[in-house]
């Protein structure tokens, strides 16, 4: 199945704009539940109630507000939250170009790829230019009456858009509390970089699934076909001894397996 455009706008570089079409990169596989009656199976509803007098509030008398201190609200109405939205606008401002290794990971939130929409021209020579310069693009749009933060980037023979988090959600390491205990031996740091050094490899995504998410569609597969499998306890993971003796342990366990693989 062809990939669908979400969304269309225009790259602005100054005074060259390149028109794009936004696909989604990734692809929610949450396992989602139904709520249902025990009895008759349907589908119920949730309702607002007033905890109080326990009686269904209705919609048109429902507010939002925000706590800014207990028990005290600030009331914002549809239309107070309308007039706060940002103007409407199809344009992708790169606001200017950093190397790729200045933004670190924690940052990076949503992948999008963006394909070139109408004229190839100018959308193939800016992913070249990304490409030999190494570099990123800083952006800013508005898409959905939401304000975005972004980075522009050549993978492949494409242009990928990551959403950016907001710097209020990203703790840095610097705020966290300082490693404290005994530093590592010599012969601990020299075990650790030979497991390392074994474990060195490429990485398959294909290799990495949600084990649970496969465990719970298994289940339900064969439940509808009238089964009802009986389910193996996940065991859980032995507890932590000294440093040296885990590593000890997990390099044992890697050269059985290299000498059952030969």
């Amino acid at each position: 199945m062809a990939a669908r455009a979400i969304w269309k706008g225009v790259l602005k570089l100054g005074t060259t704009r390149v028109p794009v079409k936004l696909y989604s990169a990734v692809q929610d596989r949450t396992v989602r539940f139904h709520v249902l009656d025990d009895r008759q199976k349907k589908r119920v509803k949730q309702h607002m109630i007033d905890p109080d007098s326990g009686e269904e509030v209705p919609a048109e008398e429902i507010q939002k507000g925000y706590e800014i201190e207990p028990g005290r609200y600030v009331i914002l109405t549809a239309e107070d939250l309308e007039k706060l939205e940002p103007p409407p606008s199809r344009d992708i401002d790169i606001v200017e170009f950093v190397p790729q290794t200045k933004i670190s990971q924690q940052w990076y939130e949503r992948p999008y790829y963006l394909g070139p929409d109408g004229d190839e021209k100018d959308y193939f020579a800016l992913v070249d230019a990304l490409q030999n310069k190494e570099s990123e693009g800083i952006a800013n749009w508005v898409m959905r009456n939401k304000y975005y933060a972004g980075a522009l980037r050549a993978v492949g023979d494409y242009l990928f858009l990551f959403t950016l988090r907001d710097a209020n959600e990203v703790i840095l390491a610097d705020d966290l509390s300082k490693p404290s205990g005994a530093a590592p031996t010599q012969k601990e740091l020299a075990m650790a970089k030979q497991l390392v050094e074994m474990l060195q490899g490429e990485f398959d995504p294909k290799e990495y699934k949600d084990e649970y998410r496969e465990r719970v569609m298994e289940f339900i597969e064969k439940k509808a076909k009238g089964h009802a499998p009986r389910l193996k306890a996940v065991k859980a993971k032995p507890k932590t001894t000294a440093l040296d003796s885990v590593l000890a342990k997990s390099i044992e366990s890697l050269r059985k397996k290299e000498k059952r693989a030969a």
